[in-house]
């Protein structure tokens, strides 16, 4: 807990040079990091009471108890230290963009004998041309698009160290692709139908929709009708493409523009993407962020957003941004492409930084009410989770744990991750229970957390993040057998259980439970967060009792060893599904023969 401190004598004190302010409550969590050029007038204008603010600077105001600062040698490194900050504290009043939210791209390697055009997600600075974001149809549609349209390689094979014999793959056979493995096309000719396709990646789609439609047109002549019509899907996507790409300039052009728009309660930023001279791509994007002024959070939001979309060199804003070369310098870094940012005045680049404008307002205007329950549900929640069940660190990571078993057999614990509110089921992980004997929930429960907290401290993978808050779904028993996990492994984390029935909260502090309002967001968290982990508990377990109820039965029929086995659970998932199959369709199984399938199906119905 940071001790009182007398915020007027440090505002005083504030030094008028660059650097980086970090707002703290009571507990000594951090709520808001933010840059200044001057750290006096930037963070004064916080606390005086002539400067308007808004709902969102005034709700972080009511909870900053101190504030600290770092001074930089420069703005451009307060920019940057302010962007490294965020992203390891995650505080709740700042932009959080989710680095694994990538939009897709397609990349290839122009540089390669034979070009190969690649599906990706991830951004990086190297020999590729990358092409996107795609945002209609999604990035599989795309591929199929290229393959059909513009039959090039999919494989990794060195076609200087293929053996005499090599015959090529099925995507040959099916027109798919041109087989330079074999030597059925010269570089010359396979360089023209990279081309072809550059061109189209880059929104000359004339030629795909003419060698769709004929592909199409030949697939019903041939009644191959589903493949016709997957191919009229296609043609379909490319027009709901083509809409998108309205012409505004009569140059071929590629600019990104942003604005920034703002009711005092929440924020909008659109993206608006030009490429070749026509719109490409507008996304608008709500942001959770307590600056000052719209400038700083348009300013943030691009520090964490150009990790996230290639952007062109050439950026515009909807308002002149008082560290704009400093900014574009930190994106030159991390993308590696000179860059320059400018809020225009006036013809072509002004009517689009407006026409991006008006997109966030509209936006803000018709999603009031699910952007301030979005807030509340997330950051919101969390805020009043830590103020609730009076919290020493703010809950930004809370991981549950369930126990699910019937009777004690194939008994399995689930770990489930909410990260500043929000589920983040790339750290979900799940257990099976190793020691304990029967069904016992509570001993489960302390071999799965001490498990947990052993990897922790070893600093593993996933498991090695310590989390802020952790949710036992359960009681008393459950919360004492957590308890002894975490004082047995020498760690100290903040514990709760939370009770089915009435939904009452138990901590460390009181046998006596916390009865969290009913319509708070903060219990409806703490539910859905008890909820998930029960769901994904529930489908680990049915997924093994599958597996070991088919493996038991199957043990007594003549014929099925464990290969037959592990190919029937793996083709019919579960008993019920292997008793309602035929004779035919056991057959149909690798590895199975028509006799072995009679008698299997004569013992499942005949128990003989």
């Amino acid at each position: 807990m940071i001790q009182s401190v007398d915020l007027q004598t440090k505002l005083k004190n504030l030094p008028n040079e660059p650097g980086v302010y970090i707002m703290y409550d009571v507990d000594g969590n951090i709520l808001y990091v933010g840059k200044a050029k001057i750290l006096k007038n930037r963070v004064r204008q916080y606390f005086h009471s002539s400067t308007k603010k808004t709902d969102k600077v005034l709700a972080m105001l009511s909870h900053v108890h101190d504030f600290r600062y770092i001074i930089t040698a420069s703005e451009a490194d307060a920019l940057s230290l302010e962007n490294t900050l965020i992203k390891k504290h995650t505080p709740p009043y700042n932009i959080l963009l989710k680095d694994d939210k990538q939009y897709p791209y397609i990349k290839v390697d122009l540089s390669a004998d034979f070009p190969k055009f690649i599906g990706t997600r991830k951004l990086a600075r190297d020999k590729y041309k990358y092409f996107g974001p795609i945002t209609q149809g999604g990035i599989k549609s795309f591929m199929d698009i290229l393959s059909s349209a513009f039959p090039t390689i999919t494989c990794n094979n060195n076609f200087n160290k293929l053996p005499k014999n090599f015959r090529p793959c099925l995507n040959y056979h099916i027109g798919k692709c041109m087989a330079p493995c074999i030597g059925n096309i010269s570089k010359a000719d396979y360089r023209k139908i990279v081309n072809r396709a550059v061109a189209f990646l880059s929104g000359d789609d004339d030629e795909v929709k003419q060698a769709l439609t004929e592909k199409m047109l030949q697939a019903s002549e041939k009644m191959l009708y589903e493949q016709a019509l997957t191919y009229k899907r296609y043609l379909e996507l490319i027009d709901k493409i083509s809409q998108q790409r309205i012409v505004v300039l009569n140059k071929f052009v590629d600019y990104d523009m942003f604005a920034v728009a703002s009711n005092g309660n929440n924020c909008v930023v659109n993206h608006t993407m030009i490429r070749g001279g026509k719109v490409i791509f507008s996304q608008n994007n709500a942001v959770s962020d307590a600056g000052i002024d719209e400038a700083q959070t348009l300013s943030s939001f691009l520090a964490e957003y150009c990790d996230m979309v290639k952007l062109s060199s050439e950026i515009y804003t909807n308002l002149p941004l008082p560290d704009e070369e400093d900014l574009a310098n930190l994106i030159t870094t991390k993308t590696g492409v000179k860059t320059v940012i400018h809020c225009p005045q006036k013809q072509d680049k002004k009517r689009l930084v407006d026409m991006s404008y008006r997109n966030a307002v509209e936006y803000l205007t018709k999603s009031q009410t699910a952007l301030d329950k979005k807030f509340n549900e997330t950051h919101g929640a969390v805020l009043q989770l830590k103020e609730l069940l009076h919290l020493s660190v703010m809950p930004k990571r809370v991981e549950c744990y369930d126990i699910s078993n019937v009777q004690g057999v194939d008994k399995v614990a689930s770990m489930v991750v909410f990260t500043n509110g929000q589920k983040d089921a790339s750290q979900y992980r799940r257990f099976r229970i190793k020691t304990v004997e029967g069904a016992n929930d509570f001993a489960s429960m302390k071999e799965v957390l001490t498990r947990r907290f052993e990897r922790m401290k070893a600093d593993d993978g996933v498991f090695g993040k310590t989390p802020d808050l952790i949710v036992v779904d359960g009681g008393l028993g459950q919360l004492d057998y957590a308890r002894q996990a975490m004082e047995e492994c020498g760690v100290n984390v903040q514990l709760v259980s939370l009770a089915k029935r009435e939904e009452l909260v138990y901590t460390l502090n009181s046998r006596e439970p916390v009865i969290l309002p009913r319509n708070s967001y903060a219990l409806n968290l703490l539910i859905n967060i008890r909820d998930e982990s029960h769901r994904f508990a529930i489908t680990y377990f049915r997924k093994l009792h599958n597996k070991s109820s088919i493996k038991s039965v199957l043990q007594d029929v003549d014929g099925i060893g464990e290969k037959r086995r592990i190919e029937l659970h793996r083709h019919f998932k579960s008993m019920d599904n292997l008793k309602n199959a035929t004779v035919d369709e056991i057959a149909s199984v690798k590895g199975m023969t028509r006799p072995t399938a009679e008698k299997l199906y004569a013992f499942l119905h005949n128990g003989a």
